[in-house]
């Protein structure tokens, strides 16, 4: 009986600190979905909504046209887009935490200079940086941090975390910058902004740790296999339909975002109604998450992302029809707000369904370069489409049939279910070992 119980000891001790660290891994883990979550607020409130608030006085004091400073924002769009891949490979091979902090640090500071700019071409060159900053600090790297840290079951909880809170981004940052505008004026505005940002994001990517991988798998062999991820979904047609799926839809939700005011207005509504009834759009895309993550557990994602993407064309394509009316605006509004951030979490669903998580950043900023591209050219031809037309009919007409195309496109995406596999809470006797697999789409779409 001595015996036994002796034996027994060492393993109960064991159980019971193989308990305690996972249950500190745990907590760690939604610790920092919560840093990430802050960090992605103030990232976008900071680095993307405060731009519309300081447009006019910036071009006031630069002596230049609202359009030329506008285009500092597009350039910084389109740097971001050149940038996104090679920040992908870094995220994949070395965690974020090196990368978000710098990244902060130099948003930061670029924030700061922007309050300075005397010229235009200073103004370009600081927001050219803020792009850079932005791919290497916003969405796609934060995702690339959850990913590498949940497994199946908790990643799409974490997502969604993450995105309702960052939702509000605008509700948040676009009235705070308007009063810090109207007490201070633009320059010291700005710079109280640089300094939230800084106080706030870099404390949180600083926390970030990246998990432990298993010794077995030597970096070398670990880059192999990455290597042969990419490759193999490079080659894979549905990859590429859920980049057209994603660019159609993309293009839609962009062109509303930046038009819908002015549609609203040339549909005979008072400005102050149409500022009002566009900015339910950040509300509703927090719904929207809400209702695609749970319709998610009963059905196919990308079947479920299909349907919202058809509903949200009826909403932008009866909008010339019945948006004179005000109850008319709005149903078309609520319909198309809905599916405002889906593609937000579609897009890590899908890839790290069919494709695993070794590579999803890499992946992940291979398709959002065109994303980026579009999002900041398409507005600016959806409003020269308008200006020629003398009506907002025609851009919405068209994005009705995009959001379409999205749908049918996302239809044809086939998803593979991810196996059921240890979380990396509960993965092996080490703090936070994973096991990763390399999963390749079906012969038929990526031959050997």
């Amino acid at each position: 009986m001595r015996r036994l119980i002796s034996s027994a000891a060492p393993a109960s001790g064991a159980a019971t600190e193989g308990g305690s660290r996972r249950a500190a891994l745990s907590e760690y883990r939604w610790r920092l979905v919560a840093g990430l979550a802050v960090s992605q607020t103030v990232g976008y409130g900071v680095l993307f909504y405060a731009f519309s608030v300081f447009l006019v006085p910036t071009a006031h004091d630069l002596h230049t046209s609202t359009p030329v400073v506008t285009g500092a924002l597009t350039c910084s769009l389109l740097a971001g887009a050149v940038a996104a891949v090679p920040v992908g490979r870094h995220l994949d091979r070395h965690g974020g935490r090196a990368l978000m902090s710098i990244g902060s640090v130099a948003a930061s500071v670029l924030v700061l200079a922007w309050s300075q700019v005397q010229t235009v071409w200073q103004l370009y060159t600081v927001w050219i940086g803020v792009g850079v900053a932005s791919a290497a600090v916003l969405y796609e790297a934060a995702f690339a941090v959850i990913v590498s840290w949940f497994g199946a079951e908790g990643r799409a909880k974490a997502l969604l975390a993450v995105t309702i809170v960052a939702g509000f981004a605008s509700s948040i940052f676009l009235p705070t910058a308007g009063f810090l505008l109207a007490d201070l004026g633009w320059r010291d505005a700005v710079l109280v902004l640089a300094a939230v940002h800084a106080a706030v994001t870099i404390p949180c990517h600083l926390f970030i740790r990246r998990p432990s991988q298993s010794s077995t798998k030597p970096a070398r062999h670990a880059a192999g296999r990455r290597e042969e991820v990419v490759a193999a979904a490079l080659r894979d047609p549905a990859f590429w339909t859920l980049g057209g799926s994603l660019l159609a839809q993309g293009a839609a939700v962009f062109v509303m975002g930046v038009l819908l005011v002015a549609a609203l207005r040339d549909l005979g509504h008072s400005a102050t109604f149409a500022a009002t009834a566009a900015g339910l759009l950040g509300v509703l895309s927090v719904s929207g998450r809400l209702a695609f993550t749970a319709a998610g557990r009963r059905a196919s994602a990308t079947n479920v992302a299909a349907v919202v993407f058809a509903v949200q064309a009826a909403g932008v394509g009866l909008l010339p029809l019945i948006g004179r009316n005000a109850l008319g605006a709005l149903a078309c509004i609520l319909i198309f707000g809905l599916g405002f951030g889906v593609s937000t979490l579609i897009r890590p669903a899908v890839l790290t369904s069919r494709y695993g998580t070794e590579a999803f950043a890499t992946l992940s900023g291979v398709l959002t370069t065109p994303l980026t591209v579009t999002k900041a050219l398409a507005p600016l031809g959806a409003a020269a489409w308008a200006a020629a037309a003398h009506s907002y009919t025609p851009p919405l007409t068209a994005s009705a049939v995009c959001c379409l195309i999205g749908a049918a496109a996302m239809a044809a995406t086939e998803v593979q279910p991810e196996p059921v596999r240890p979380d990396p809470l509960h993965a092996g006797d080490r703090l936070g070992e994973q096991h990763v697999e390399l999963r390749t789409p079906p012969a038929s779409a990526a031959p050997p």
